[in-house]
């Protein structure tokens, strides 16, 4: 017994944990790799490991297609109204509110006019932070005041596209955007002026079917998800499996869809190449 009654007493030693502030870390969806959040936004929002492009914030994109301080918003008093008196779980005005609060801006597309390497553009960025980007009467409006005006002002027009489709709350009217904006880029392209789209994940639906793909080039960046319906409802429609990578932007401009697809950290560069070239 004595074998088992003499047991030494050993110390024991406290390791104290190292806390890691909350935020400062972020897991890449695709590597699985754990970035360090500051390296990624100084990198354009691009995974520092395997270049997995993350969305990029309306104001970064703002300012990565113009020169520094150059940016003048256009048609910024066009408001969205509950003009078919929406009503559901929740109401259109409360959705809209909720959004409007959530990203501090006021619809899910800003327009203007701007200089990019010097160069008079008219410039349209979309986020799909608000309401999916979905398309209403005043995405709609937006971007057909900034193609006009760029017609009327000789400009080319540059619109970074993301969108998950039409807003189900303004119903007909929202896919009456469809055709309007169509019909004023027809008349910016018989002006001979350039129109580069540029297709961000997601751009889906009526956005993707009208304007997104009408540009003299279309761009895409890496791996953004494109097309009309989405996969999961095609595959079901078709009962057929999809072919690996369909609807990517690879994919797109490996079968004739997209003219290029563009890393982030070259987007600018190339958008600068593109004009000089387009606007000779």
């Amino acid at each position: 017994m004595a074998l088992f009654g003499n047991k030494k007493n050993y110390s024991t030693i406290t390791v104290k944990k190292r806390e890691v502030p909350d935020g400062l870390w972020m897991k890449c969806p695709s590597c699985g790799e754990i970035v360090y959040k500051e390296q990624v936004s100084a990198n354009l929002e691009v995974c520092t490991k395997c270049n997995h492009h993350f969305t990029l914030s309306r104001q970064a994109r703002l300012d990565l297609l113009s020169d520094a301080g150059t940016f003048v918003e256009w048609a910024g008093n066009i408001k969205s109204i509950d003009s078919l008196g929406f009503t559901g779980m929740q109401s259109y005005i409360d959705k809209l509110e909720a959004n409007q609060k959530k990203s501090g801006w006021d619809d899910a597309v800003t327009v203007g006019g701007c200089k990019l390497g010097g160069r008079d553009i008219g410039l349209g960025v979309m986020d799909f932070s608000f309401l999916g980007a979905s398309m209403g009467s005043v995405v709609g409006e937006r971007i057909t005041h900034l193609i006009e005006r760029s017609t009327a002002e000789k400009k080319p027009v540059l619109i970074s596209c993301a969108s998950g489709g039409a807003r189900m709350y303004e119903g007909l009217l929202s896919l009456m955007q469809m055709a309007k904006t169509s019909a004023a880029l027809a008349r910016h392209a018989a002006a001979g002026l350039p129109y580069i789209p540029i297709l961000t994940h997601p751009t889906m639906a009526g956005v993707m079917a009208s304007f997104a793909t009408l540009g003299d080039v279309i761009v895409a960046e890496p791996e953004a998800l494109i097309g009309f319906a989405g996969p999961r409802v095609i595959k079901e429609t078709t009962q057929q499996d999809l072919p690996e990578g369909f609807q990517r932007a690879e994919f797109l401009q490996k079968h004739g869809l997209i003219d290029m697809v563009v890393p982030r950290k070259d987007l600018r560069g190339r958008m600068i190449l593109l004009l000089d070239y387009l606007c000779g």
